[in-house]
Order: C-alpha cells, then sequence, then structure tokens
C-alpha cells in the first residue's frame, strides 16, 4: 500500500536531482563562473555594514566549519560560529576580515548572501590585551557563579567567544 507514496518520493529525486544538477553545471560549465561577482548584505542590530554590495567572495566561519561562497553557490542556510568572516572584494585585494560572535547566513539563488551577527569587530581593532583581560575576567566570573545559573552561562558564553577572538589573533587562551 506504500506504492504511490514510494513513486511520489522517486518524482520528487528526480526533480531535485535535476534542480541540483541544473545548477551546478551553470556553476562549473559557464564561461562567467569564478569571474563574476556576487551581492551580500552584511547586518548587525545596529548598524548596516553592507547593503547590496558587489564583492568577489565570503569566507564564512560555518557552525559546521568555514566555507567560502561566490557567484552562483547553491543555496544555503547556515548558523555561524564565533570566528573571522571574511570578505574578498572585486579588486583582489587583501580580504577585508570581521571578528563575529556567531549568526547567520543565508545564499539565495540569485548569488546573494545575506549575513546577520548580533556584533561585529573589524580584524583591525581587535586589541589583543583587551581581549586577554576580558577573558579573565570572564573566567573569574565563571568560577565564583552558582552553577546552574544565568551569570554561569553567561560567563562561559564570553570565555568561548573571548577565547575565539583570541584565537583569531594569534593569542592562547586557556
Amino acid at each position: 500500500r506504500c506504492w504511490p507514496h514510494a513513486m511520489m518520493l522517486a518524482r520528487c529525486s528526480r526533480t531535485v536531482a535535476s534542480a541540483s544538477s541544473r545548477r551546478l553545471s551553470k556553476a562549473f560549465l559557464s564561461s562567467e563562473a569564478g569571474g563574476s561577482t556576487m551581492t551580500l548584505n552584511f547586518n548587525l542590530p545596529h548598524e548596516t555594514i553592507y547593503a547590496g554590495a558587489s564583492v568577489k567572495q565570503v569566507i564564512v566561519p560555518g557552525a559546521a566549519g568555514e566555507y567560502g561562497v561566490t557567484a552562483d553557490h547553491v543555496p544555503l542556510v547556515a548558523q555561524l560560529k564565533a570566528g573571522v568572516l571574511q570578505i574578498i572584494h572585486e579588486d583582489g585585494g587583501e580580504p577585508e576580515k570581521f571578528f563575529v560572535p556567531g549568526g547567520f547566513s543565508l545564499t539565495h539563488e540569485n548569488s546573494t548572501t545575506d549575513i546577520t551577527c548580533p556584533e561585529a569587530v573589524k580584524f583591525d581593532d581587535i586589541d589583543g590585551a583587551v581581549v586577554s583581560s576580558e577573558y579573565e575576567a570572564a573566567k573569574a566570573a565563571f568560577g565564583s557563579a552558582e552553577d546552574g545559573s544565568v551569570a554561569k552561562a553567561e560567563a562561559q558564553i564570553d570565555m568561548e567567544v573571548y577565547r575565539a577572538m583570541g584565537g583569531a589573533v594569534g593569542i592562547t587562551l586557556a
């Protein structure tokens, strides 16, 4: 009695496979693949960093691993982990780097990627001494907070973010 459902599943699978195949062909066989640009929207709750910017590539610190997005990338929704977001502009110079504590990335089929983060700090603005000091303060707060309390959870989050930020600028925090 499952036969109609199996046929429907097979039809859906063929449709998805066919659409994926068309996208892959477009990305890999196009003479413009790799040379074209994508559109970037990069937003914080209190500031828009880029709106409709034309860029060559964005390297995203995804929770499942770092990945790059270029024009004609397959649609993708990803949670970001604390790490370095890199924007490679059309001129091909040094990537513009931001430290982000997390967030989300949504890549659309039309070569547009939306990145939303609670905060972002330009990589060049990170002071290693301040990161170390704030990490130690968070570590002390964690040690003195009551188990299971909101204060302990907040201190743990702070420690993880400062550890990631320290790692991004070459400081090992333990």
